[in-house]
């Protein structure tokens, strides 16, 4: 499978000559653990390093308004320093933020009703109580039809655009990222070994299948490196892929780690 693909993309970032690659596992809304180790990375960061968050930073914990205001706010401070450019940082779409796509437009959904309760059953509420949205009101909504339903997620989009850059930025998301050689794939939870990148779809934010037990390279990547695991194991090698998430939300500490760019572990931070 070959990996050659544009520059640029609205789908995906390619990181150009990177000399490092801080990678952030999902935040869950974690925002004093985020906070903590944005003070961290700061006193690390060097010329040349690029920054790739992984995806899921709604839902799940109490701050997730907070949470990405420190996510505008640390965009800014990264974008300021010399020779920093705007492909540098990346923001990865998660299972979080898909869900936030999908409940603005639960209106066109042929079954909002069981839709909406299917996403609360996986940590939307959070981020309906962020943005000032209700769950009564909204499985109501679902019931009463289209015309209640586009009410009630107007007034959560009138929510979101309450918190400046918030919706710029979760309208920014791509869906995977990968250095300009080929050699790294960045990833929210896994992808299906089976399918080239541009038809991964649903599998980049579900990770049904373990990349950790990968037998071979995927793509030509030498490793893939994830932000999200259900087991939430923590930083966990493998040949040919890196899994990152230590249950930040649910309980864990937020990890991040900088890797070279032949994907070997130099640093990482636990907060």
């Amino acid at each position: 499978m070959s990996t050659a693909a544009p520059v640029a993309s609205d789908i995906f970032a390619r990181l150009v000559r990177p000399q490092r690659i801080w990678a952030v596992a999902a935040i869950h809304g974690e925002w004093r653990r985020l906070a903590q180790l944005h003070a961290a990375l700061a006193q690390r960061l060097a010329k040349g390093d690029r920054l790739v968050y992984l995806g899921d930073y709604l839902g799940h914990g109490a701050e997730i308004g907070a949470a990405l205001d420190e996510l505008v706010a640390f965009r800014r401070l990264f974008l300021a320093r010399r020779f920093a450019f705007l492909g540098d940082i990346v923001f990865l779409r998660g299972s979080q933020e898909e869900m936030w796509q999908k409940l603005l437009q639960l209106q066109f959904a042929p079954n909002p009703r069981e839709v909406l309760q299917w996403m609360l059953d996986h940590g939307v509420g959070a981020t309906l109580a962020a943005y000032g949205g209700d769950t009564r009101q909204g499985l109501a909504a679902a019931r009463d039809g289209v015309l209640g339903l586009t009410r009630w997620t107007a007034s959560l989009r009138a929510g979101l655009e309450a918190h400046p850059g918030h919706r710029q930025l979760l309208t920014s998301l791509k869906r995977y990222a990968l250095t300009e050689d080929g050699a790294l794939l960045f990833v929210h939870a896994g992808i299906d070994p089976g399918k080239p990148l541009d038809l991964q779809r649903d599998m980049l934010w579900w990770g049904n299948v373990n990349i950790l037990e990968l037998e071979a390279p995927y793509g030509g990547f030498r490793r893939i490196i994830r932000g999200y695991d259900r087991r939430h194991g923590g930083l966990i090698e493998s040949r040919y892929a890196v899994s990152l998430d230590a249950g930040s939300g649910f309980g864990g500490p937020l990890l991040a780690a900088c890797f070279a760019p032949d994907g070997a572990i130099l640093d990482r931070l636990e907060v």
